[in-house]
């Protein structure tokens, strides 16, 4: 089960978005918190939840559904609890950014196809939807407009290009508008321009957010 604790860091004196950052395989919320503050946006509130064990399922993202269970329906039973807490206590989804990196990253896209929200935009560093080759997701047209981020590189030894287009992809048909970055070279980490262009986007999407006449497609 993931039950742990979600860290939480506020930023500024407001608060006009809650960005959720998932950790990856072995990593901790401390790095999410790295990230966060290298993002440096002002009154936003970031949530880092904790996988048990550090790490949200056993096998790769790409392996069988059923090698990763039922520790991947349990993390994402986890991030679900987390994105209903908000929405209950006041944060409409169009307030909340959701993301990761790496795992986390898998995770939060696989979020997405299975409980789809109009969210404020989602930060995919280093990641894309689960499932083995040939795996099709159902289109999520409440996603429409949704801006989204994706990135991998050519050599990652972890998140193949092809599967992060594929994602790509299933992000563009679902109505969303994902900007997609993969490098020729680079380690398996989040560089200062993934942070940069991060920044932009939900510099971009926090008039929106902060409007409360928007109305949730769907």
């Amino acid at each position: 089960m993931h039950d742990n604790p979600v860290e939480s860091l506020s930023l500024g004196k407001g608060s006009d978005l809650t960005i959720v950052l998932v950790h990856g395989r072995t990593q901790s919320p401390q790095d999410m918190r790295v990230h966060a503050e290298r993002l440096a946006l002002d009154n936003v509130t970031f949530l880092f939840p904790l996988a048990t064990g550090n790490t949200w399922y056993p096998g790769l993202f790409m392996a069988p559904i059923a090698d990763n269970e039922p520790a991947l329906s349990a993390a994402i039973g986890h991030y679900e609890a987390i994105v209903s807490d908000l929405i209950a206590k006041g944060t409409p989804a169009h307030r909340i950014v959701v993301g990761g990196f790496s795992q986390g990253a898998c995770l939060t896209s696989e979020f997405l196809a299975r409980h789809p929200r109009r969210y404020a935009a989602a930060i995919l560093w280093t990641g894309g939807l689960i499932g083995p080759a040939g795996t099709v997701w159902p289109l999520r047209p409440v996603l429409s407009g949704m801006p989204a981020y994706i990135t991998t590189a050519e050599n990652d030894p972890w998140v193949p290009t092809d599967r992060v287009r594929e994602t790509y992809d299933w992000l563009r048909q679902s109505g969303a508008r994902p900007e997609l970055d993969i490098f020729e070279d680079r380690e398996h980490g989040v560089l200062d321009v993934e942070i940069a262009a991060a920044r932009r986007m939900v510099e971009t999407v926090r008039p929106e957010a902060a409007d409360e006449r928007f109305v949730q497609p769907g």
